[in-house]
């Protein structure tokens, strides 16, 4: 009866050692898991953030141009580009233009 006990206290002691060894394998499995996961989070908090920024930088191009569409319709775009490029003036109006002054003449 004793030889029964001591080999079966010998059986108890390896699989407690066998279940403590895969305990510890899953352990460190998943702590490897867990950092690779962090790492992989972190890159996408960072492509967020990105992400975020070109939308904004978006919104704001998208907000300039709409105002410009909304200047370019304006009657003051209308007569500046008149003056500006025709050369066109309000009847009332008086123009004054330089003279080209070469060496003192």
């Amino acid at each position: 009866m004793g030889r029964y006990r001591k080999r079966k206290k010998k059986e108890n002691r390896m699989g407690k050692l066998c279940v403590s060894g895969i305990v510890f394998m899953f352990l460190i499995v998943m702590s490897i898991q867990i950092v690779k996961l962090y790492k992989e989070d972190q890159t996408y908090i960072a492509k967020e953030k990105e992400l975020n920024e070109q939308l904004e930088d978006a919104t704001e191009e998208q907000q300039q141009l709409a105002d410009y569409e909304q200047y370019t319709q304006s009657q003051q775009y209308i007569e500046e580009v008149a003056k500006s490029k025709l050369g066109l003036v309000y009847n009332n109006e008086i123009v004054f233009k330089e003279q080209d002054t070469e060496d003192g003449k």
